[in-house]
């Protein structure tokens, strides 16, 4: 491979000729081999567009040429439409609270600028990386920045995801509402339930996660730009300054507000902190409800088959025809990488020291990997298995039959006392609460019925009212 000569502060150091980026790249490159992995593409994207925002805003102020600006955006349009995604090399977990990333925009942008304007990578004699495509900027407000803007871009999907889940949930709800079956607490058999109100349940807390996360990509709106090195804007123009923001809204499309306290708005992450706290939470709810799900399709010969799954594939190497809820188990293990994502982030938000949190590079880089893998582990949840959940109604029925769980809706008519001992009979016969009940003559068949019916055993109020009939007869 051929080389080119870059200096740097440090010394002298060579860089592939052809290569866009420049010599701080290649030593971030060099110190940082954590992951394997590149910055990812919707941070690459907003630091294109930060700099493209602080190239325009640098031109109105008077501080660039527009030949310069004109070049300087031409090349973040580029980045920005997918170009040059393989020069930005640096790993996303790096020391320096992002300035390799920073830099790398810097290099790539500045290089392909002064190619524009004819000159010679590695030379800088029209655009300099740090003259020019930093100005008036420190990776203390463009890394920050850049992270928010992908964030949220990267959240739109995730809130796609779960919408959609609630919108499956909900059709579940509906199309089971007429099924009756057994409620369950601390895994017994408790009183009825009707199959559409658990699953109504499951659609609940789905919108209450879906709340959290509108909230959380609201605060990712407050942004530090201008702040530069510590939020005292040192080296800023006053036009930079009023023109950033605005510009940068603009480009964006997002409602991007400067942060009210530029000092608090560099050193405290809390609103990215929130963000994945949110995450975490909608984790913990899909996790339970995917753990649900595999306890209520157990068996199916042997334990609960309340409902089917749709087999997705062979569950054994070994066992023919066995098949396992794989989808619940995979949004289960989406769930714990999140929540140990959120672990990190609450730690890089403790870390922080004085002036500046040194560690957003993976804050970041968990926070992007839990939005992204819970859209998909939602995704998959809902396409490979929501869709296709049946309800076993014959087992369903039979539960309800032989429970002795329905002798609770009971309790009002004949007392606890009365109905202890009809249930403690029914468990000792293996003999169904109905056939004991006429048999002992305690209530006619037309009040059962009225009683069992699966509305007034599942719905408030509706028990209430006939009690209330039957005693003003």
């Amino acid at each position: 491979m051929d080389y080119r000569l870059e200096q740097d502060s440090i010394g002298e150091g060579k860089v592939p000729k052809e290569a866009y980026y420049g010599i701080h790249t290649k030593r971030g490159m060099d110190n940082f081999p954590i992951t394997g992995q590149k910055l990812h593409v919707e941070l690459v994207r907003a630091l294109a567009i930060v700099k493209k925002a602080c190239a325009l805003a640098n031109y109105e102020a008077g501080l660039l040429e527009e030949e310069v600006k004109d070049a300087i955006v031409k090349a973040c349009d580029e980045i920005e439409d997918g170009k040059m995604m393989d020069e930005f090399i640096t790993d996303p977990i790096q020391g320096g609270a992002g300035t390799t990333a920073n830099m790398n925009a810097n290099e790539v942008i500045a290089n392909r600028a002064n190619e524009i304007m004819g000159g010679k990578k590695g030379c800088y004699e029209y655009v300099h990386p740090n003259d020019h495509v930093n100005m008036g900027q420190s990776t203390n407000d463009v890394f920050p920045t850049s992270g928010k803007i992908a964030a949220v871009n990267i959240m739109e999907r995730t809130v796609y995801e779960l919408e959609l889940l609630y919108d499956a949930l909900m059709e579940k709800a509906v199309e089971f509402d007429h099924i009756l079956k057994m409620g369950r607490t601390q895994l017994q058999d408790a009183v009825p339930i009707r199959l559409g109100q658990e699953f109504h349940a499951y659609a609940s807390v789905v919108k209450r996660d879906i709340e959290r996360m509108k909230r959380s990509k609201y605060k990712l709106r407050f942004i530090n730009m201008g702040a530069t090195a510590i939020g005292t804007g040192i080296n800023v123009d006053p036009t930079y300054f009023k023109r950033i923001v605005p510009i940068l809204k603009d480009l964006t499309g997002i409602d991007l507000v400067r942060s009210e306290d530029l000092i608090d708005g560099t050193n405290n992450v809390d609103n990215l902190v929130e963000v994945s706290g949110n995450l975490k939470t909608a984790a913990i709810s899909l996790s339970k409800m995917a753990s649900d799900f595999r306890l209520l399709s157990s068996g199916p010969k042997t334990m609960v088959a309340d409902i089917k799954l749709p087999a997705k594939q062979a569950g054994s190497s070994i066992m023919p025809g066995k098949v396992n809820p794989v989808i619940p188990e995979v949004m289960n293990q989406v769930a714990y990488r999140v929540i140990g994502n959120d672990m990190t982030v609450t730690i890089c938000g403790e870390s922080g020291q004085l002036e500046l949190n040194a560690f957003e590079p993976v804050l970041f880089y968990s926070l992007f990997e839990s939005l992204e893998i819970l859209a998909n582990g939602v995704y998959t949840l809902r396409e490979n298995c929501v869709k296709g959940i049946e309800a076993n109604q014959k087992i369903l029925d039979k539960d309800i039959r032989e429970s002795v769980g329905i002798v609770t809706a009971l309790v009002p008519h004949l007392g606890y006392t009365t109905t202890s001992k009809i249930a403690k009979e029914s468990l000792e016969k293996d003999r169904p609460v109905r056939e004991l009940i006429i048999e002992y003559n305690l209530m006619s068949e037309e009040m059962l019925d009225e009683i069992l019916d699966p509305k007034a055993m599942t719905q408030p109020g509706i028990a209430a009212e006939y009690l209330i009939k039957q005693r003003n007869k």
